[in-house]
């Protein structure tokens, strides 16, 4: 069954941002991930919450795979990086 990790993004500083991007695509690739969603426009069709800077939305296998992405040893560096230059909620949902 599918999952997805979805992140709602903050952003402080986009420094960050190049080299995230760059090392991000070889790591979901090793994990089975893809992205779904990234930045794009955003529009709120219901609800108070102030959208964020960037959503993101990956997709993973499973959900074993996308634990696997975020606790890989080469993903906690670039967690750091990104945390340095934003704020962000990311969650875990199984899909159908």
């Amino acid at each position: 069954m599918p999952a997805y990790a979805i992140g709602q993004v903050q952003m402080r500083d986009p420094s960050w941002v190049e080299e995230y991007g760059a090392k991000i695509q070889p790591l979901l690739k090793k994990h089975g991930g893809r992205y779904l969603v990234r930045a794009g426009k955003m529009e709120t069709l219901e609800g108070a919450t102030p959208l964020p800077s960037v959503m993101v939305v990956l997709e993973f296998p499973t959900m074993e795979h996308a634990r696997a992405w975020y606790h890989d040893p080469e993903y906690a560096p670039l967690i750091k990086l990104r945390q340095g230059g934003s704020e962000v909620e990311l969650v875990l949902v199984e899909g159908v």
